[in-house]
């Protein structure tokens, strides 16, 4: 298997992967879940045309061509809850090490597997304060600036205690990364002395600056949820909760109840179906009700949390399989799963919505196959599109030897195949 931009891959002319952002780029033969089988044409970053097979070739000069023949084009997801500043040291020996040019090599990597995956938007959780201090977030922003034109990395600033005479440096720490370029305040309530006081903290920060809160909680107390809901209310551009894995362990009537709090007070909530979460330092915890939260009128978005850290040694950031885990352990239909990991997973983060049609962004994902559920399940081969450039490609080839079953099954004449 294959990964990142190769000029000579199969099916996507050179220009493909040079062409700059107000280049046009046509994307042939795709086909998209409701069965028609399109040609997309992208410039200035957005979609600019969608006709059928052919249509879009002749006249103007479409640019760049992708042959897409064989592949399902879907809006690109979004990572909503990554932690970035811990991302792929579950196998380093000793304490993770802070140090800025390490953070930054590990952001880095983690967001390309991301984005090879699909994601081009990240949301970053970045612990600030304690043996840290802000060297992390800084790491993350020197990151954020390095992937520029390949994706979007976004910031939460996470101090760990912010009451009483230990807080007060956290507090200070906090607004220093607003300041810094942290576009979201977060952090993990339940680990401070005083929950509601970090949650009001956390609120007047985010009030005094406009930016959105992002955080961390797992209590199976219905009465701390309703507390945080009723503060959350109202406060603009909005909030969101993740994992909320305790709400599963709660009765199905005190859950019902928390669902409808939530969902009043028009708080997000991001589940993780792939386990682990850096900031929770809590394992085993099982995933959000989601079904619950959905009928009781809650966004639910999906994300990938820990990235091979010590949470999760295997965590994957795939939103694939975090969208597969939703369908097959929780019962959501193939389309809501993918919706929570993108349509849902964007508006999370504050982003317009993405569709494959004329005048949305050109944020996508095309994936080897004709249908989402087998998309969900075996999507190996993928091309990344983000702002109308192509700027990651995954080709998984399988071989076989030659025998009386391969060539039952109709495959080349040397057992070779592409993976979906």
């Amino acid at each position: 298997m294959s990964s990142g931009p190769s000029p000579s891959s199969p099916g996507c002319s050179p220009g493909a992967w040079a062409s700059n952002d107000t280049a046009s780029l046509l994307l042939c033969g795709a086909r998209l879940t409701d069965g028609r089988t399109v040609d997309v044409r992208l410039g200035g970053g957005r979609i600019e045309a969608v006709g059928t097979a052919g249509s879009l070739g002749g006249g103007r000069s479409c640019g760049t061509r992708v042959d897409l023949t064989g592949y399902l084009l879907l809006p690109a997801p979004a990572e909503p809850h990554a932690h970035a500043d811990t991302a792929l040291t579950a196998d380093e020996d000793g304490p993770v090490s802070y140090h800025p040019g390490d953070v930054q090599r590990r952001a880095t990597e983690a967001a390309l597997l991301q984005l090879g995956h699909g994601a081009t938007v990240l949301r970053a959780h970045v612990r600030v304060g304690d043996v840290q201090g802000l060297g992390a977030l800084e790491a993350v922003l020197q990151a954020r600036r390095s992937l520029r034109g390949l994706a979007e990395l976004t910031t939460v600033a996470v101090p760990r205690v912010l009451t009483g005479l230990a807080g007060a440096d956290g507090l200070a720490m906090l607004r220093d990364a607003v300041k810094m370029g942290a576009s979201v305040v977060g952090g993990c309530p339940d680990l401070d002395p005083d929950p509601t006081g970090y949650v009001e903290a956390v609120l007047d920060v985010a009030s005094e600056h406009g930016c959105p809160v992002d955080l961390h909680t797992d209590a199976a107390d219905p009465a701390r949820l309703s507390r945080l809901a009723a503060m959350a209310g109202g406060l603009r551009p909005g909030v969101t909760l993740g994992p909320c894995g305790g709400l599963g362990d709660l009765p199905s009537d005190l859950a019902s109840r928390s669902a409808d709090q939530l969902a009043a007070a028009g708080v997000t909530v991001v589940c993780l179906p792939q386990g682990g979460c850096g900031g929770l330092d809590r394992r085993g915890t099982g995933t959000a009700p989601v079904r619950l939260l959905r009928a009781a009128g809650v966004r639910v978005a999906a994300g990938g949390g820990a990235l091979r850290d010590v949470s999760n040694p295997v965590g994957r950031g795939d939103p694939l399989e975090a969208a597969y885990l939703l369908a097959s352990r929780e019962g959501l239909r193939p389309e809501d799963a993918y919706d929570c990991v993108s349509s849902a997973a964007r508006a999370a983060l504050g982003l317009p919505e993405v569709r494959v049609e004329a005048g949305f962004p050109a944020e996508l994902l095309a994936v080897r196959g004709d249908r989402l559920s087998g998309a969900l399940s075996l999507a190996y081969s993928r091309i990344v599109v983000h702002k109308g450039r192509v700027v990651a490609r995954t080709s998984a080839v399988r071989e076989y030897c030659n025998s009386a079953a391969a060539a039952e099954l109709g495959l080349p004449r040397q057992g070779r195949g592409e993976l979906s």
